[in-house]
C-alpha cells in the first residue's frame, strides 16, 4: 500500500511542477500582452478606440 501511495503522491507533485510553470508562463505572456496593449492604445486614434468600446 506505501508503493501505491508513493507513486500516486509523486505524479501529483509532478503534475503540479508542470502547472506551476504553466501558471509561470502564462503569467508572463499576459504581462507581454498587456504591455504590447497598452504601447497599441498609447497610438491608437480616439477613433480606433472608440471601436473598440
Amino acid at each position: 500500500m506505501d508503493l501505491v501511495k508513493s507513486h500516486l503522491l509523486l505524479a501529483v507533485r509532478e503534475e503540479v511542477e508542470l502547472l506551476r510553470e504553466q501558471i509561470k508562463e502564462l503569467s508572463e505572456r499576459r504581462a507581454a500582452l498587456e504591455r504590447e496593449n497598452g504601447a497599441l492604445r498609447a497610438v491608437a486614434t480616439p477613433q480606433q478606440l472608440a471601436r473598440l468600446q
